[in-house]
């Protein structure tokens, strides 16, 4: 609300074709012919609260995962619950890492077929990361993938 809020003081001059995956605010500001300092300065104060509380509330969760897992006995369960915790956790790095690089930059540095691949890469690459991790830990996939691939190469 606050950023169609500020987007509605802009003016709009040269072209209304936005050149970019999906209408985002950074995009839409190199469109405007008018000073976008406050939009920028809103965009860039919204986005760090919002990366930086929801990074910090996830890496906490984790610090109390990994005091519950200290207390584990068995090295076999301290091995599946890491596992499967790195792999989320690079998952939420990645995320968030590609979040900072598009809203947390000073804007001399904005490159629109940059922003266009990190912005793919957030909205699309990541999400679909979690399920085919958590699937591929499963056995049963496992067994059914290795079936595929031998039916594919001996069919080939």
């Amino acid at each position: 609300m606050i950023h169609t809020c500020c987007t509605f003081w802009l003016s709009f001059c040269s072209s209304n074709i936005i050149n970019h995956f999906f209408c985002d605010v950074l995009p839409l500001l190199a469109l405007s012919c008018s000073d976008t300092s406050i939009n920028e300065i809103v965009t860039f104060a919204l986005m760090s609260c919002i990366t930086v509380s929801s990074f910090v509330t996830v890496l906490l969760s984790y610090v109390y995962i990994i005091s519950t897992i200290v207390q584990f006995r068995s090295a076999e369960g301290w091995h599946k619950v890491f596992s499967t915790c790195s792999f989320h956790l690079t998952s939420v790095v990645l995320f968030f890492g590609t979040l900072l690089f598009t809203y947390l930059r000073p804007t001399s540095s904005y490159s629109m077929d940059r922003d266009k691949v990190t912005s793919v890469f957030y909205t699309l690459v990541i999400p679909m990361l979690n399920p085919l991790i958590y699937s591929l830990r499963n056995t049963e996939v496992k067994d059914a993938l290795r079936k595929a691939v031998n039916k594919l190469q001996t069919n080939s």
